[in-house]
């Protein structure tokens, strides 16, 4: 094999290898969790349980998105908030007035992550609901959610950071964040 076919060769790995890595990034969520769903149906519901916790992922560490609504279905200036539960919990009701603890991924509609709960810790994120300590669509968003849920919000630019820009998210920004609710402390 001659110097050219070599570098020929090497140059066609190295572009299938993005071409693999990148539909990984894009397509690879909703993929893998389906596998994951099939072959978990043929187990038992201890290890159903064990394929779900052993899922999420280790850059966000707290919340699993493989569930998500796909960010092609999100409408592309939404006027009123969007809540789907993912997971209803068992335990206590989250109202205003409470102070709840919340594992979190926030992103944006075309998939970049801007911020996470497990960037800042391994206890979550913990704010008094509905005292305008966040964004108004969280404060809307968690109101309503029990102890051991999940739940996708997507939030229109008015209940977001409206046409201010803020770090990483753009002014007018829909936002898409997967929460889960880890503890309530009850409001006085």
């Amino acid at each position: 094999m001659n110097k050219s076919s070599t570098v020929t060769s090497t140059g066609i790995a190295v572009a299938l290898a993005v071409i693999i890595a990148g539909a990984l990034l894009y397509f690879g969520q909703k993929y893998f969790a389906q596998s994951a769903a099939s072959t978990a149906a043929t187990s038992t519901s201890a290890s159903v349980t064990a394929t779900a916790n052993s899922q999420t992922s280790s850059t966000t560490n707290s919340t699993s998105m493989n569930d998500q609504t796909q960010l092609s279905d999100i409408p592309a200036n939404p006027t009123q908030l969007m809540v789907k539960d993912e997971v209803i919990g068992t335990g206590a009701e989250a109202k205003a007035g409470d102070t709840v603890t919340v594992n979190y991924v926030g992103m944006l509609t075309n998939g970049t992550v801007f911020d996470a709960s497990a960037n800042h810790g391994t206890t979550g994120f913990t704010f008094h609901l509905g005292a305008g300590q966040v964004i108004k669509g969280w404060d809307e968003g968690v109101a309503g959610m029990k102890v051991g849920g999940k739940r996708e919000l997507v939030i229109p630019a008015s209940l977001g950071y409206g046409n201010q820009a803020v770090g990483p998210i753009p002014a007018n920004s829909t936002l898409v964040f997967q929460i889960e609710l880890l503890n309530i402390q009850a409001g006085s």
